[in-house]
């Protein structure tokens, strides 16, 4: 945002926005004088409707995904179907008490348990908790289920292992849950090689992670050998389920032979997540681990539905109450709207989109892994980077053309790495536009380099010196000298 546009900038002296009476009444009577101001708060003088058009005029610069695509996709910004907002505000929802008696919260509960059920069903899974508030937090609540599995037979064992396309939060989610994080290089194929598996297995490991498909958009598929190979130590078999916006409706990760899944009810099922949060991590598992899940699970008896406290070895609570109760409704909104046929065209269009694009980008960028794709695939600048343009140059030109950027720099396994994901919501001339705006992007790369360079050009700001802002971060205003 420019200088110029800042509220105070619009300021001036005796203008306001609401009038409030005068304070009668001696404050210090009731606020001690230590926490009283001694000078007035640097606050702008403005009117009302100056307050709304400045906001207004601030909210019209923020991309969003009712504006317009967004290449990293699934990851935080799926569309999100705006009944899904409405059923969620209903009062009956949002105004319910965490407190309240299981007798007057039967609704909820019930959503509850049947959204449950449905993501049992979806997985292949025999229970599921909707405790966890997000992915890495299923992830760590998985291993702390796999650690009381692992004592409770003897031996906790001491290793998590995980393939070098995983996300970062998986070997932070081991070492948070008392592993220690052991990577191993995939193959060629940008797959989990399987003697590199072998050689790591032992009676020390307690689980192996692996997102199906994986972070370049591969579906991996040696899955079954990889299941045997684990189970094959006593191992456990966790998935990440970031990327089940590719299979979901088609493919049940339990016949798979996985043991443990989380589930992102904000990218696969749509909740709206990327302002940061809040988020739904729900956990589906075998019924081998089901005596460890988090307190409480819902249950039901008798035609009524309770909170299931009654698990002696469970971990105990990972969540205040029970969950973004918010997201599970929509959630199980989306995945009732949809049915399972919808939910498998949902993977089958993701799917059609991502290779498409892929396709028709293959002359102009580096495919570092070139099969067919899942949900999402994985462009390398290092053409581009002959030119001395990098990635991260290219995907601010990106703004230029009215998009936002994909994710960039990631998997770490690519040099140069653009991870491009439009979802299954993007129609094909919107998808167009994207490619028609890379293929230029390329272009310029090669003729116009310095355009590329110093790109943004056409945002409310330009480029910035990100180490800079990095390491003398300013948020506090001051008043001009």
């Amino acid at each position: 945002m420019n200088r110029s546009e800042t509220i105070f900038d619009k300021s001036s002296p005796g203008k306001i926005g609401i009038g409030l009476p005068k304070i009668k009444t001696d404050v210090s009577r009731y606020i001690p004088g230590k926490f009283l101001r001694k000078t007035s708060p640097i606050l702008p003088e403005i009117t009302e409707s100056e307050v709304v058009r400045h906001y207004i005029s601030l909210s019209n610069k923020n991309y969003h995904i009712d504006k317009g695509l967004y290449p990293l996709g699934s990851c935080t910004m799926k569309y999100n179907p705006k009944i899904n907002e409405r059923l969620a505000g209903l009062d009956g929802f949002s105004n319910l008490h965490p407190y309240q008696p299981e007798s007057t919260v039967q609704g909820a509960l019930r959503l509850m348990y049947e959204l449950g059920a449905l993501l049992a069903e979806l997985s292949g899974m025999d229970e599921v908790t909707l405790q966890p508030a997000a992915g890495a937090h299923g992830e760590f609540t998985s291993l702390l289920m796999i650690r009381a599995y692992h004592t409770k037979n003897g031996n906790p064992r001491e290793i998590v292992v995980f393939p070098d396309s995983a996300h970062g939060t998986n070997p932070a989610s081991a070492a948070m849950a008392g592993y220690k994080p052991l990577q191993i290089k995939s193959d060629g194929r940008g797959m989990v090689d399987l003697s590199v598996l072998k050689e790591a297995m032992s009676d020390k490991v307690a689980a192996f992670m692996l997102t199906n498909p994986n972070t370049l958009g591969l579906f991996d598929t040696n899955i079954l050998k990889i299941a045997e190979i684990v189970h094959s130590v006593g191992a456990q078999f966790y998935m990440d389920g970031a990327n089940l916006n590719a299979i979901v409706g088609r493919v049940k990760p339990g016949e798979n032979g996985f043991d443990i899944i989380h589930f992102n009810l904000h990218k696969t099922f749509s909740a709206p997540h990327g302002g940061g949060g809040p988020g739904a991590g729900g956990l589906g598992y075998k019924e081998h681990l089901s005596p460890f899940a988090p307190i409480p699970i819902i249950a039901k008896k008798n035609e009524q539905y309770y909170f299931d406290d009654n698990r002696p070895d469970s971990i105990g609570k990972v969540h205040t109450f029970y969950g973004n109760f918010a997201n599970l409704v929509r959630g199980y909104v989306y995945i009732r709207q949809l049915g399972l046929e919808g939910l498998r065209a949902v993977s089958e269009n993701a799917v059609i989109n991502a290779n498409y694009i892929k396709e028709k980008l293959r002359n102009y960028y580096e495919i570092p892994y070139d099969h067919p794709c899942m949900h999402e695939f994985v462009l390398s600048g290092n053409r581009q980077k002959a030119f001395g343009i990098r990635t991260l140059d290219m995907a601010k030109r990106l703004m230029d053309y009215g998009f936002h950027p994909p994710t960039v720099y990631f998997p770490l396994i690519v040099g140069e790495a653009m991870m491009i994901e439009t979802t299954e919501t993007e129609s094909k001339e919107e998808l167009d536009r994207f490619i028609e705006a890379m293929i230029k992007i390329s272009e310029e790369s090669e003729k116009k380099p310095d355009i590329v360079k110093s790109a943004p050009h056409n945002t409310p700001v330009g480029r910035l010196d990100e180490g800079k802002a990095a390491r003398e971060l300013v948020v506090k205003w001051s008043p001009r000298k």
